[in-house]
C-alpha cells in the first residue's frame, strides 16, 4: 500500500516533510496547497504533485492522509475538517494556543474515530530514541533528574513573536513534550521564571526570550529546562537524564566529530545551525512513523492528547511566571 498524502502549508516546515515524503518508498505527495499560490506551485513543481485548494484535498478520494502546516489559528478546523472528510491526520504543534479550543478539536476527532499525530519530531531523533532505550532497559535505574537545554542561535522576525503564542507555547512546549518522554511519569507542578534578555522588542510584544522551567511529578522527581532565544555558538540542543545508577546524555551535533588540536588549542566543528539540519533525520523518521499509522490503522503517537498535554504546561508556566509560584496540573 502507498499512501497518498495531501500537503496544506507550503512554508519552510512544509517544505521539510515534502522532502521527507519524497525519501519514503511508502508514500506519495499527491497535492500542495497554500495561500500564496506561488509557494504551492514551486513546492509542487519540485516535488511532482499537483496544486490544490485545501478543501479540494479534503475531500479528495486519491488522498489518503493529509499533513496540516499552515499557521497555527487554521490548525484546529482544519484537524475537524479532515476528520469529518475521513482523512488521516498529521498537524504541527500546537493545535491551538487554547486549550478548550484543542479539547473540543479532539472530541471531534474522537467521534470520528480518525488518526491523529501531532508533530513533536525531537521523539524521532536517533539520539534522544537511544537515551529513552537505555532508560527503558534500566542502564541508569530509577530516574531521578532530567535536564534539557533547547536554545536557538537567534530570535525570530517580530511578526513571528506577534504571532506564536509565546516562548512556551512555541519553543518550550518541545521541551515540554520531551520531559514527558523521559521522566515516566507525569508532571504534577510547573515553575518557571523567565525574563527579556536577548531582545527589548521581544519584550515589548509581551513575550519573554530566556526562560528557566522545572517540572515535578507527584513523586518527586524533576525535570528541568532551559531555553533561550539566542546561542551565539549555534543550536544548543542537550538531554541528559541521572538516575539511581547513572547517568544517560546526548549532547549537541556537528557536521562531523573532527577535533584538530595544535598549539593554539583544540578546535572543533561548530554546531548544527537551526532546527531543519540538526533534525533532519527526526523529521524523516517522524514522517515515517506517520505513513506506518497510516498503513496499520493506528494508533499514532505523538498522539493529540500528547498535544493537550505539552500546552497544559505551557499555560502553567506562563502562570508561574506571572504569580511568581509553582502552579499544580493534573494531566
Amino acid at each position: 500500500m502507498t499512501v497518498r498524502l495531501g500537503l496544506l502549508g507550503a512554508g519552510r516546515i512544509g517544505k521539510v516533510h515534502a522532502g521527507a515524503i519524497a525519501a519514503n518508498a511508502g508514500a506519495t505527495l499527491v497535492a500542495v496547497a497554500d495561500a500564496f499560490p506561488d509557494a504551492a506551485k514551486a513546492l509542487a513543481a519540485s516535488t511532482g504533485a499537483d496544486v490544490r485548494d485545501a478543501d479540494a484535498i479534503m475531500n479528495a478520494s486519491d488522498i489518503d492522509a493529509v499533513l496540516i502546516t499552515t499557521p497555527t489559528d487554521l490548525h484546529a478546523t482544519m484537524i475537524e475538517q479532515a476528520a469529518r472528510a475521513k482523512k488521516a491526520i498529521f498537524c504541527e504543534k500546537p493545535i491551538d494556543l487554547d486549550v478548550t479550543r484543542v479539547k473540543e478539536c479532539l472530541a471531534v476527532v474522537k467521534a470520528e474515530k480518525a488518526l491523529l499525530m501531532v508533530g513533536f519530531n525531537r521523539r524521532f531523533d536517533p539520539n534522544f530514541i537511544e537515551v529513552r532505550r537505555q532508560i527503558d532497559e534500566g542502564a541508569i535505574g530509577k530516574i531521578e533528574m532530567v535536564s534539557i537545554t533547547s536554545r536557538d542561535p537567534g530570535p525570530p522576525p517580530a511578526d513571528y513573536i506577534s504571532r506564536s503564542g509565546g516562548l512556551f507555547r512555541d519553543m518550550t512546549i518541545h521541551d515540554f513534550d520531551m520531559a514527558r518522554f523521559l521522566l515516566g511519569e507525569e508532571p504534577a507542578s510547573v515553575y518557571a521564571s523567565a525574563s527579556v534578555l536577548v531582545d527589548p522588542e521581544i519584550g515589548k510584544l509581551g513575550d519573554f526570550d530566556s526562560a528557566s522551567i522545572v517540572l515535578t511529578t507527584k513523586s518527586g522527581r524533576i525535570a528541568q529546562i532551559s531555553n533561550s532565544r539566542r546561542a551565539s555558538y549555534g543550536y544548543d540542543q542537550r538531554i541528559e537524564v541521572h538516575g539511581s545508577k547513572g547517568l544517560v546524555s546526548a549532547d549537541n551535533l556537528r557536521a562531523t566529530n573532527v577535533e584538530i588540536a595544535n598549539g593554539d588549542g583544540y578546535r572543533r566543528e561548530p554546531l548544527l545551525n537551526f532546527f531543519m539540519t540538526r533534525y533532519t533525520e527526526a523529521y524523516r523518521n517522524e514522517i515515517a512513523a506517520f505513513i506506518a499509522a497510516v498503513k496499520d490503522g493506528g494508533p499514532a503517537t505523538p498522539s493529540g492528547e500528547d498535544g493537550w498535554k505539552a500546552l497544559v504546561l505551557a499555560d502553567a508556566a506562563l502562570q508561574s511566571v506571572r504569580e511568581k509560584r509553582a502552579i499544580p496540573v493534573s494531566i
